[in-house]
């Protein structure tokens, strides 16, 4: 088995560029690694957001890890640079209600259209910002990497913030 790298949890709780829903002041944090084509991180969507809403004190950070199809990243991409509108959440809502286990690149971009995306600025945003959102997703995926994440969804769920530590697999804690 291969070395399992640290991550400093600070990374993972505070990323500026990752998306963050729920309240941003919550006493606890959760953390979604997800996939735009996992059947499971759509079925467990509905569920996620209920409780974030419900609940009040709940901090949601969204990791985008397209892991399972070439169209996963196109989704997350999509995502990502609807943020640079203030339309991540709805992209986000948008391309977990698509059904099947692969959508294609043309059903995210109708969703994430019918979902109220400038879709000319949204292609704008994805060439200016496209290394950016790249930057992140890849960050995203080091983080996965290093905690030992095999699949998803993944939900990490602890404090709103920490001491300034590092965490391997093994400690299994944030």
């Amino acid at each position: 088995m291969a070395k399992l790298g640290k991550v400093d949890v600070d990374q993972i709780l505070a990323d500026p560029e990752a998306p963050v829903a729920g309240n941003p002041e919550g006493d606890v944090t959760i953390v979604a690694f997800l996939d735009y084509n996992c059947p499971y991180c759509k079925g467990t969507a509905a569920d996620l957001r209920r409780i974030v809403a419900t609940d009040g004190k709940i901090r949601l950070v969204y990791k985008d890890w397209p892991i399972l199809t070439v169209s996963s990243v196109y989704g997350a991409r999509l995502a990502l640079a609807a943020r640079y509108q203030g339309k991540y959440q709805a992209t986000h809502d948008a391309m977990m209600a698509i059904r099947g286990r692969s959508a294609t690149e043309e059903a995210m971009r109708d969703a994430v259209k019918a979902a109220g995306v400038d879709m000319a600025r949204l292609d704008r945003g994805l060439v200016g910002q496209g290394p950016a959102v790249d930057a992140l997703i890849k960050r995203n995926k080091a983080q996965a990497d290093a905690l030992g994440l095999h699949g998803t969804p993944v939900y990490l769920i602890g404090p709103t913030s920490s001491p300034r530590r590092t965490i391997t697999r093994d400690s299994r804690k944030l």
